[in-house]
């Protein structure tokens, strides 16, 4: 992903999630996906798509059960 695609989508999630700290960044050696981080926290990468001229992407988010509250509600 080029610079300019990186920051499209960098505004993308910071507006979607209300999100000031969210950042996406290039990644080393990487030119189809890029990572996601909450501050420095990382969260997760993002992969292009780009299948018969139509471009998507895909948020892929691991979650540790560990990071998970103990209750819900």
């Amino acid at each position: 992903m080029d610079p300019f695609e990186i920051a499209r989508l960098q505004q993308y999630f910071r507006t979607k999630f209300g999100l000031p700290n969210l950042s996406v960044r290039a990644r080393p050696n990487k030119t189809d996906s890029a990572e996601v981080y909450f501050g420095d926290e990382f969260l997760g990468v993002i992969f292009r798509d780009d299948e018969d001229g139509d471009v998507s992407y895909d948020f892929n988010m691991a979650i540790l059960e560990m990071d998970l509250p103990e209750r819900a509600g």
